[in-house]
């Protein structure tokens, strides 16, 4: 199923959020090693899950994460603007029709297969909410693997500067534009559609 949630303060006694949260905890502290804040031992939550964001969850029927993705609206404090300015030479996208993508998250007890099922899953899920809701473009940082196939998708999607170390990382920001051409763009990228599982609904 594929949700669409808000209000991160009430989101560890939602059940497919604290599921997300758990998730982020196990991918980005206890794999990755960011240096994040974790809230009772168990949750990845910054001061960014706030009421301004907005979480596309893929989750089974019983609220399994399967992977998902926090949207910041660039108007407010957002991980690019607040942390990740010097990554950009130009002015930094920031309008209502903007959204920051940041934690995109894919099932760590996934198998490889699992995993790039959801992962083309999310991206059209993203792609369907900026439609849906007049987003025209998207905005991003992330580890320059990571970014190489961001970049490879088949959409409109450039960098805004050069890559740079940043507390012993490589990382790059981007844009991504959003418009009813994106799906064809990426299925004819390599990210296929994939079919709505029985019970899921739909991103607006």
């Amino acid at each position: 199923m594929i949700h669409c949630l808000s209000n991160a303060r009430a989101g560890t006694q939602h059940t497919v959020l604290r599921n997300m949260f758990e998730a982020r905890k196990r991918i980005f502290i206890d794999l990755l090693r960011w240096d994040l804040p974790v809230l009772a031992g168990r949750f990845e939550v910054d001061r960014f899950d706030n009421d301004k964001a907005t979480y596309i969850v893929l989750a089974d029927t019983d609220g399994a994460h399967r992977a998902s993705a926090r949207l910041l609206p660039t108007t407010e404090p957002h991980i690019l603007d607040t942390l990740f300015a010097q990554l950009c030479e130009e002015a930094l996208p920031r309008d209502p029709t903007t959204m920051e993508i940041t934690r995109f998250c894919l099932e760590r007890k996934s198998n490889a297969v699992e995993r790039r099922a959801a992962r083309d899953e999310l991206i059209h899920a993203l792609v369907a909410f900026g439609l849906a809701n007049g987003i025209k473009r998207y905005t991003g940082v992330a580890e320059v693997p990571w970014l190489r196939q961001i970049l490879s998708f088949g959409w409109r999607c450039r960098q805004l500067g050069r890559p740079a170390l940043v507390g012993g990382r490589w990382l790059g920001a981007m844009t991504i534009e959003i418009d009813e051409d994106t799906p064809a763009l990426l299925e004819r990228g390599g990210v296929p559609v994939v079919p709505c599982r029985r019970g899921s609904r739909h991103v607006h």
